[in-house]
């Protein structure tokens, strides 16, 4: 393949001259292993590994390889099957997400993605607010967000169910299909163009592996049957792998997530409701809590009806659910949270009293 193929583009090249100075030469991430990973360029796909330079002088994990990053190689003295890894190049767009356990690690998910596919399922697992976090998270990458609504062949109100998502992101497409029966995926084709990259995200059990056979003509990913008692599914796939489809569209597929952590939340909350949080910046008062103070552009907008009273309460719920999570993971938050609270059971509690005449 040619780097072009690869989804190689003038955004690349300049940061590729320091490199290229020194002999090396592009490659794609097109799998990721432990502690390797399969990098593929115009020489083939090789089995490459990070220097200890480049280890070194990676300060955090998200640092390293990520599927679909653009990485500088050299192939190894006497073997032309493996390749060193000495640095990536920067990153058009990147899916983050907050990676499981304890610590506070990002996790790239994947990186110069031109296109999300967000698969939702129409069956049990149908979850509107889990479309509403990942449509977040995708808008914050950078990327241009696709929901597919997957399934429906088990719906019986398909269209109901794209009118709720169309209420909570109205300039995102959405569309209804069926991997399963091929219902739908002709309209994907804007989007599968030769040299564009694609990632897949939904959570187990949604489809996405079925959806990937269809586009890329074969069984190449292994599907298994959702619980019947929720339609929740396992984790049938396991690693991240860039593949290519007939018409030359580069497809990464991702394991299903069962839960979205997203690594920078606030950013994700602007980046989804720009156009509440313009609003908001129009209050008299900076600190304006949008109810009852004077000079609220937000109550004024939902007045006259510029600001959609569900597109505000979506913000508000996305809000409360980012500070939670910043609460989970940051203990003076937390204190301070507690804190206020308290005064504020205190200062109700005083009021109570005095107008019971109490005091």
């Amino acid at each position: 393949m040619t780097l072009a193929e690869l989804g190689w583009n003038d955004f690349f090249a300049p940061a590729f001259a320091p490199f290229a100075a020194e002999g090396c030469v592009p490659a794609r991430v097109t799998l990721q292993l432990k502690g390797f990973y399969e990098v593929t360029g115009e020489s083939g796909a090789k089995l490459g590994e990070c220097t200890g330079r480049f280890l070194h002088s990676a300060v955090t994990a998200a640092a390293l390889p990520a599927i679909g990053d653009w990485a500088a190689i050299t192939p190894q003295p006497g073997d032309d099957t493996r390749a060193s890894i000495h640095g990536l190049l920067p990153r058009r767009t990147k899916f983050s997400r907050k990676a499981a356990g304890e610590q506070e690690i990002e996790q790239v998910v994947a990186a110069n993605v031109d296109t999300v596919f967000l698969v939702s399922a129409l069956d049990a697992n149908y979850n509107l607010h889990r479309i509403e976090r990942y449509l977040a998270a995708a808008w914050a990458s950078g990327a241009q967000p696709v929901v597919l609504l997957n399934k429906a062949d088990v719906c019986a109100d398909a269209e109901a169910r794209k009118s709720e998502v169309k209420a909570i992101a109205p300039s995102v497409p959405v569309l209804i299909l069926s991997a399963m029966t091929r219902r739908g995926l002709k309209a994907l084709a804007p989007w599968l163009q030769p040299g564009s990259t694609v990632a897949l995200l939904g959570s187990s059990g949604v489809g996405k592996s079925t959806l990937i056979n269809r586009l890329v003509g074969e069984a190449r990913q292994p599907t298994q049957e959702v619980r019947a008692t929720d339609s929740k599914g396992l984790h049938t796939t396991t690693q991240r792998e860039l593949l290519v489809a007939p018409g030359g569209a580069l497809i990464i597929d991702t394991p299903g997530m069962r839960e979205l952590q997203p690594w920078d939340a606030g950013a994700e909350v602007q980046a989804a409701f720009a156009d509440v949080a313009e609003i908001a910046a129009r209050c008299k008062f900076r600190d304006c809590a949008h109810a009852i103070e004077p000079g609220c552009a937000v109550q004024v907008a939902l007045a006259d009806g510029s600001l959609d009273p569900d597109r505000w309460q979506s913000y508000l719920r996305m809000g409360r659910a980012t500070a939670h999570e910043e609460r989970c993971h940051d203990r003076p938050a937390q204190q301070q949270h507690k804190s206020r609270d308290k005064k504020l059971t205190r200062g109700l509690r005083q009021r109570v009293r005095e107008k019971s005449g109490e005091e």
